[in-house]
């Protein structure tokens, strides 16, 4: 196989851009081979946009099939792998056909809207060892969050005391949540900005701190905007040894923050967008609180600027990984099994808002089911502003 034959089921935000960057080939693996949407016009796009890209001379992909359901670019055998782009209730049913068919998958995050169907999805990879499962967790490709695993996995700095992460640049518009009939529903979408914006930086808290152990959440629902699902975010958590997180994140707040802490026994780290920064204590605090004899003294530090490779591949670098995991058995950036780990973080902060309480981790994942459908049940839905599609380009 010289190249992976690929079908991008879903050509809306994030096909769109994946469709670009493997026509404009940044992805030396992979060729498109089809497409799939149920709307005619964003099929229609494509084909616009494949006859540009040729007359240009900008790519060599091959022509490729359209589809209107994901199910029949499956069934076509056109497609060695799929990138599963759609609404996120669809991504383990759509993965699991592909898997049956005998095909890799790539799919969007969320891995879905709640860990029992993620758990469906993770048992029918488990069948195929053959098959390459991955998420698309873009952000670890981020040199930035790179080096703080790195840090943090060394031991250099202690064990974790504290982990805090502000994260509301995200700001929304109404009409973006207008601008789709699923987006911003318990039916369509399953949730607000921890299913739609936040899973990359769930992912992130938990692959760098690891995962809690305790949840304790208050959110507001269409805080900010004309929507039923949460738009604004409080979380603290607990982890084994004892140590204490936060979690803030909104889509209502403008130009807002992304600040993420991690407090150690030997310093601290500090991502402030798009720097890091390391505080590094000359003696552990509890160490030097021991030793130490004058009233305000406290211990002295050093504060570094981490040496980093500077990369910050995204989407492209993920896709890259993929395609070499296929054809040459290398790492991809996100195994498909680890998108259950920040769903359960984000369906025990829902869980806890909704009951008011204290959720333990792992918790009771039927009954977060059953909360969840007691509210796709009463969901309001909505008559979407023509199910516009973006450029996704620079917003992650």
């Amino acid at each position: 196989m010289k190249k992976v034959r690929t079908g991008i089921i879903g050509v809306g935000n994030m096909g769109s851009g994946h469709f670009k960057t493997i026509m404009e080939g940044e992805v030396p693996d992979l060729e498109i081979a089809a497409i799939a949407d149920r709307r005619p016009e964003r099929l229609a796009w494509a084909a616009e946009k494949y006859a540009q890209l040729v007359a240009e001379g900008k790519t060599a992909n091959p022509p490729f099939e359209s589809f209107a359901e994901g199910s029949e670019l499956i069934a076509s055998g056109l497609c060695d792998a799929v990138l599963v782009c759609i609404p996120h209730y669809f991504h383990p049913p759509m993965a699991i056909d592909a898997m049956k068919h005998g095909q890799h998958v790539m799919c969007e995050k969320p891995a879905g809207v709640y860990t029992l169907q993620v758990r469906e999805m993770i048992d029918e990879a488990d069948r195929h060892p053959e098959l390459v499962f991955g998420m698309m967790f873009n952000q670890r490709t981020n040199h930035l969050y790179r080096k703080m695993k790195e840090i943090i996995e060394s031991g250099e700095l202690g064990e974790i005391r504290r982990t805090s992460w502000i994260i509301t640049d995200w700001y929304r518009p109404q009409f973006y949540y207008d601008s789709g009939d699923w987006r911003a529903t318990w039916s369509g979408e399953g949730g607000g900005v921890l299913l739609n914006q936040c899973p990359h930086q769930l992912d992130l808290w938990q692959w760098i701190c690891g995962m809690p152990v305790l949840i304790d959440s208050r959110m507001k629902f269409g805080r900010w905007h004309n929507i039923e699902v949460e738009d604004d975010v409080t979380v603290y958590c607990e982890y084994a040894n004892g140590a204490t997180g936060t979690f803030i994140t909104s889509t209502g707040d403008y130009p807002g923050t992304n600040r993420f802490e991690i407090t150690c026994d030997g310093g601290t780290l500090i991502c402030d967008k798009k720097s890091l920064t390391l505080a590094k204590l000359d003696m552990p605090i509890d160490e030097f609180s021991k030793v130490n004899r004058k009233v305000f003294a406290h211990p002295g530090k050093t504060d570094i600027i981490p040496e980093t490779d500077g990369q910050n591949p995204q989407h492209a670098g993920v896709l890259r990984a993929f395609g070499g995991a296929i054809l040459r058995g290398e790492p991809l950036v996100a195994d498909g099994r680890e998108g259950i780990n920040g769903l359960t973080i984000s369906n025990a902060i829902h869980l806890s808002a909704w009951l008011g309480k204290e959720i333990s981790i792992p918790f009771d994942e039927e009954l977060f089911r059953s909360e969840l459908m007691k509210r796709v049940a009463t969901s309001r839905g909505k008559k979407a502003a023509g199910n516009v599609t973006g450029d996704t380009e620079g917003t992650y």
